[in-house]
């Protein structure tokens, strides 16, 4: 199957994690890939995963706060891909944890320029060729923090995670007529880094129904469907891949 079949895709936060399953499951599913991150190295080795798979991957390095990094990832899709058809905008970062009038402003406004105005970036940079391309998919992760379930000492990342829903339904509003399609992916917990050691893994599962953590290609597949053609019609939205966590009390 080809579900993104000589799409022209970017990943940010491709270089491990969610963003770098994602970037081997997309290019199986015939993408063409600009992966974006801070670590090069990481990049190169996402890259190279999926370059030995036969698929086409070019990295741009860089800070989603910095509006250069976007600028530059949508030229490098135009210019070696002739096209851009969709963005998984899936980099972001907790940051420092404390409660909420214990944290400092240089933190709040790290945390929320890092989650909220970098995807509002990349947005601002996409929306203009996924138009001249005819139209594409925005994919942004969210997170439950926030939406569904609000936890102590995480009220940055809470905030920002929650404006992401704010910008997906503008997007929607704005340009939907113009064959742009915006949506929010809400992951549960998931075996990355950010999920910390192994006491707070088991801590994270201990909040989802399925009692278990997501593995990053569970999380991809769920991005995969939102930015294929199976999701055609659903924009403005969110989906939830996130083991139950919203369903149960904790």
């Amino acid at each position: 199957m080809t579900l993104l079949l000589n799409h022209s895709i970017i990943i940010s936060g491709a270089s491990s994690g969610i963003g770098a399953a994602a970037a081997e499951i997309f290019a199986k599913q015939g993408a063409n890939l600009v992966l974006v991150a801070r670590d090069e190295t990481g990049l190169q080795e996402t890259a190279a995963k999926v370059t030995d798979d036969g698929g086409q991957a070019i990295i741009c390095a860089g800070d989603i706060c910095d509006p250069q990094t976007h600028e530059h990832s949508v030229d490098r899709a135009m210019k070696s891909f002739g096209r851009l058809d969709g963005a998984f905008n899936n980099a972001g970062t907790v940051g420092a944890t404390s409660p909420l009038a214990e944290i400092s402003l240089e933190t709040f406004q790290n945390v929320l320029t890092t989650n909220l105005t970098g995807a509002f970036l990349a947005a601002k940079n996409q929306i203009p060729a996924m138009i001249e391309s005819g139209g594409g998919s925005i994919v942004f992760t969210g997170s439950f923090v926030g939406v569904s379930t609000g936890l102590p000492t995480m009220g940055a990342y809470a905030t920002a995670k929650s404006g992401l829903l704010g910008l997906v339904r503008s997007i929607t509003a704005d340009y939907a007529t113009q064959g742009i399609r915006s949506t929010a992916l809400i992951p549960g917990g998931t075996h990355t880094k950010m999920a910390g050691n192994a006491d707070n893994r088991e801590w994270a599962a201990s909040l989802h129904a399925m009692k278990r953590l997501a593995n990053p290609d569970e999380i991809a597949q769920a991005a995969l469907f939102l930015l294929s053609n199976l999701s055609s019609f659903v924009s403005g939205s969110t989906l939830w891949a996130d083991g139950g966590n919203a369903a149960v009390k904790v």
